[in-house]
């Protein structure tokens, strides 16, 4: 799969609809070259749709989307990728198989990935009694880069203490330590407040990091934010107890 150096990967879920709101906020800057390829088609997306035979796995493909945003020489230089949403444990194979396009003929080719999340705060345990409420961590994998430090610098890092209660994310984390690729992984959390508005900070907040990271800008008034409450059954299911 072919994408510009710099890709945001977004898993999509159908809690909050981080995808939706990410990708509708994130435009060009008026002050770069960047802009959203129109060589791809109306929609200005290029669709992906990678087989799951060698996990065992025939009737379901890991499928999404790539928005490209091109420099004025028609080249991408910021890539926003979307994997469309999957159960565990075909979840893994499926981030596994597009990480695994990504590289192209080896790891050397790999683009640096920036992984934005948003996750109910009961999914993340402290230990600590301090307030956390507002509060985007990070957590960095491999080489640094220039984009990395922006992106370190600009939020708290996540205490080795930290325990992440969520399926998505602990994939990531795992695939992305194995291939020891240039990665941020940058999440906020949802609920705290029980307000929209609150959630929505968190989200601009996300949104304008990735902005600052990659030369484009963060408008709010682009974002659609309408989260919904994901099913509780699934989260009981006891085989889940080995994730995470």
């Amino acid at each position: 799969m072919k994408t510009a150096a710099k890709v945001i990967f977004i898993l999509d879920d159908v809690d909050g609809g981080l995808a939706t709101a990410i990708t509708g906020g994130l435009q060009a800057n008026s002050s770069s070259a960047l802009e959203r390829s129109l060589a791809l088609d109306f929609l200005l997306k290029e669709s992906f749709d990678l087989s799951l035979d060698q996990y065992g796995i025939m009737d379901t493909r890991a499928s999404g989307d790539v928005t490209h945003f091109v420099d004025t020489n028609g080249v991408p230089q910021v890539s926003i990728l979307v994997l469309q949403r999957y159960e565990s444990p075909v979840l893994a194979c499926a981030i596994s198989e597009v990480l695994s396009s990504l590289t192209g003929e080896g790891t050397s080719s790999m683009p640096s990935l920036i992984f934005p999340f948003i996750l109910d705060s009961s999914k993340i345990k402290l230990e600590r009694k301090t307030s956390v409420d507002g509060n985007i961590y990070g957590i960095q994998i491999g080489p640094e880069s220039g984009m990395m430090q922006i992106l370190a610098s600009r939020h708290e890092k996540a205490p080795p203490s930290m325990q992440i209660h969520y399926e998505p994310l602990s994939c990531v984390l795992q695939l992305v330590r194995v291939l020891k690729t240039s990665s941020f992984i940058l999440f906020g959390q949802s609920g705290q407040k029980q307000t929209l508005q609150n959630d929505l900070e968190v989200i601009c907040k996300i949104g304008e990091t990735l902005a600052s990271a990659s030369s484009l800008q963060f408008v709010k008034e682009k974002v659609t934010w309408n989260p919904t409450k994901a099913s509780k059954e699934l989260e009981k299911e006891p085989w889940r107890a080995l994730y995470g």
